[in-house]
């Protein structure tokens, strides 16, 4: 799709379809009401009859509005005026892109970006505009013969400002927005893809023509390359697939030379069957998205070298296949970690965190600022969280509070989860140095209390993203999260390091200067 940003009266639009806001009462909006008083009080005619109300999410198109160039004008309900917030403006923008896939029109000017927000500007309500106009275009029927009759799809969007000077701040909001919107789609392509394409060479292929098309660097570690280092536990994961396993590297070189680089890491167990210790059969398919966290790391990577943050970002995948054979992982079976631990594998359906410790064992090498991994790991985190936020667990009270504001300000949710001492306890072994599991009583907190043994080296944080990666049912499939928030965090990073104030939204202009540039409007 096509996005134009472009200051300019919304009676002077010559488009398919005009959007503007209507609050609750039905209060028009400053665009809205331009419309009104060029149509002699036609929008208002329509209201009083009692079609829309201005409820949050209410959508109303009217066709042939006097006096005015466009085919339609789209009437969005805003809600309460007063309650009009961040989440109030996403849902309005979700469902001014709903209600226009119903129509025919194929390029569109939304008035929307001009609404008056506390703390946030003309850049943020493009961003997130232009997020979410992509995401809501998203499909995924690569694999079908035939493809759903549709109406005609959106083309053209333009994004409209207040003023001419807004132009050159909503230009930077706009690509922030694609490039985030550009990640959360390779994210969730990747998680769609059936386990027989996506496999662990199929990763570490995306990663070179990542590296390719951006001019980054990308190192892909062999199974002989890693047996050489001694990544036992990772290696023990694919023993049981005629998919060998991958540790991908790609290196994004933005900051200066000396920087200390901020590493993602990524879970990219490609298919999980629990191996030995089988699943059950039931929706067992859903487990190709045991590798989000990789793709979710992949898209982050993408959306930082798209915006070309001025940091080093490095992103290292753990890909492997958890398959049951003669060759496979037993319980009971001990490995030896590249840290040198040992591991008693009590359930080979916990293969997640095996693969992980030795990725993040060789994060040590890199020096890093920062480490965080992300992955599907537990399906305790959804019994504990549901499907609305990601487990968040550091080993740094910084580091926690630096996600979780990125998480509030992509609104990508996390929740802070503990390691506390007496959660190891569980983990002891009599035949090793560790064991793999620790039973279901707080299986994500056990979980995040392994990784732990094998980042002390560093600051470190672990997203469990088991409960927002995918969605199940007749929606199925990946979201793209937490691309959005891993996406601001790197950004964060780097206006820190640029010695910036991290930007957290700017209060828009005096809610009464609401004047166009009219010459500028087409």
């Amino acid at each position: 799709m096509e996005f134009n940003i472009k200051s300019g009266s919304p009676e002077k639009q010559r488009v398919a379809c005009v959007i503007v806001g209507v609050y609750e009462a039905r209060k028009l909006s400053f665009a809205a009401d331009l419309l009104d008083r060029i149509s002699n009080g036609f929008i208002s005619d329509v209201l009083r009859r009692g079609d829309m109300e201005g409820k949050l999410g209410s959508t109303l198109v009217l066709h042939s509005v006097p006096h005015t160039l466009c085919d339609r004008v789209m009437l969005v309900g805003l809600g309460k005026e007063r309650d009009f917030r961040e989440k109030e403006y996403r849902d309005a923008v979700r469902a001014s892109l709903a209600a226009l896939a119903k129509t025919a029109a194929v390029e569109a000017v939304s008035y929307l970006t001009e609404l008056t927000l506390k703390k946030r500007d003309v850049e943020w309500m493009i961003e997130t505009a232009a997020c979410l106009s992509l995401d809501a275009q998203y499909r995924f029927d690569q694999f079908k013969s035939k493809t759903d009759d549709a109406p005609r799809s959106l083309r053209k969007l333009t994004l409209s400002v207040s003023r001419r000077s807004d132009l050159a701040e909503g230009e930077v909001g706009l690509v922030r927005g694609l490039a985030i919107a550009n990640g959360m789609k390779l994210a969730r392509d990747l998680g769609n893809l059936p386990g027989n394409v996506c496999t662990p060479a199929y990763l570490a292929d995306t990663a070179r023509a990542l590296a390719e098309r951006f001019a980054c660097e990308c190192t892909v570690l062999e199974q002989d390359d890693m047996a050489e280092l001694g990544m036992g536990s990772l290696l023990s994961v694919g023993k049981g697939s005629i998919q060998p396993p991958k540790l991908i590297v790609l290196k994004h070189n933005g900051g200066p030379a000396g920087q200390k680089p901020v590493v993602l890491v990524g879970k990219g167990i490609t298919f999980d069957t629990g191996g030995i210790s089988l699943k059950p059969g039931e929706g067992m398919d859903e487990m190709k998205f045991d590798m989000c966290g990789a793709a979710s790391v992949l898209g982050a990577f993408q959306a930082a070298v798209e915006m070309k943050l001025p940091l080093n970002v490095i992103t290292v995948v753990a890909a492997a296949e958890n398959m049951p054979s003669g060759g496979a992982s037993k319980p009971g079976d001990i490995v030896t970690s590249l840290s040198g631990q040992t591991i008693e594998i009590l359930n080979t359906d916990a293969e997640g965190r095996l693969v992980l410790c030795d990725a993040l064992t060789y994060c040590e090498r890199f020096e890093p600022a920062a480490v965080v991994d992300v992955a599907t790991l537990t399906g305790a985190c959804i019994i504990a969280l549901g499907h609305q936020a990601s487990a968040l667990f550091s080993n740094q009270d910084h580091l926690s509070r630096e996600l979780q504001a990125a998480a509030d300000e992509a609104a990508d949710r996390v929740w802070p989860m503990p390691m506390w001492e007496e959660y190891h306890e569980v983990l002891k072994s009599n035949f090793a140095d560790v064991a793999n599991v620790g039973g279901r009583p707080g299986g994500s907190i056990t979980a995040a209390c392994f990784l732990s043994r094998f980042t002390k080296a560093y600051d470190w944080a672990h997203l469990d993203i088991a409960g927002v990666a995918w969605k199940s049912g007749k929606e199925k499939g990946a979201t793209g999260r937490p691309v959005p928030l891993l996406t601001q965090f790197l950004q964060d990073r780097a206006d820190t390091a640029a010695g910036n104030v991290v930007r957290r939204g700017r209060p828009r202009r005096d809610a009464a200067d609401t004047s166009h540039d009219d010459d500028a409007a087409d």
